[in-house]
């Protein structure tokens, strides 16, 4: 059969056609813009029946008008060449229904179902690279369940993505704020700020000395909440 308007599919795998396609197909005398009116009145309904084609919204054709088009679903098309009652009418719609029998046969429906398929894949794998970072996140967190040294968490962001050893997140951590970078007996202890949010603990230790006397020795730990604070930081790009 020949082609007498051009059948498309939309982004739902329905066959579709242009409205003003249609309308020359027809060969129909009025403008397209009152006919199409004319056609709405025996009610269709726009977004779910047919919908405005923007692109053609802003066009300026002759006489300063706006270039209106349609995108119509073919249940409608067939209906609006029905109303027509001409012969050229009746062989519209014939040859949507053969269009329509094409588009239903088991090859057709099996091609549609795989098109549809591998969207669905592309999409879901553009999601799990898009989520990439919050499972790398979830997965350190939920290895963190106690307090770690800074060498430890300088591992587990690296094992996540972000390459770093022990005595650059040191630095870091220092010019960053949030470890005293002042040299003294403080140097490498946590800010007040970072105390406060939680981020670090200090586990002391005595030592006896085979002289007898006894000192504390002070080791600073990485909360489970700093952990995750310090993870995420890394892992989304806040890192300067």
């Amino acid at each position: 059969m020949n082609e007498l308007i051009n059948v498309t599919l939309n982004d739902s795998q329905e066959p579709v056609v242009s409205g003003r396609q249609l309308h020359d197909a027809l060969g129909v005398n009025s403008n397209y813009t009152t006919w199409f009116d004319r056609m709405t009145d025996y009610g269709f309904v726009e977004n779910q029946d047919y919908i405005l084609l923007s692109n053609f919204g802003t066009q300026t054709g002759r006489g300063g008008h706006n270039k209106l088009d349609h995108i119509i679903k073919l249940d409608m098309a067939k209906e609006i060449a029905m109303i027509q009652r001409t012969e050229r009418g009746k062989q519209v719609r014939q040859y949507f229904i053969q269009i329509e029998k094409d588009f239903n046969s088991p090859e057709k429906i099996m091609a549609r179902a795989l098109l549809m398929a591998d969207k669905k894949i592309h999409k879901l794998e553009t999601q799990i690279e898009a989520d990439k970072p919050k499972v790398l996140f979830a997965d350190a967190v939920s290895a963190s369940h106690s307090s770690i040294l800074v060498g430890d968490l300088a591992k587990l962001i690296s094992q996540n993505g972000y390459k770093i050893g022990g005595n650059r997140l040191f630095v870091w951590l220092r010019e960053n704020g949030y470890l005293i970078k002042r040299r003294g007996s403080d140097w490498n202890m946590p800010t007040q700020r970072s105390m406060e949010m939680k981020l670090f603990e200090i586990k002391e230790s005595t030592i006896t000395h085979p002289d007898g006397h006894i000192s504390v020795s002070r080791t600073v730990k990485v909360t489970g909440k700093g952990q995750q604070y310090f993870i995420n930081k890394f892992l989304n790009g806040y890192v300067a």
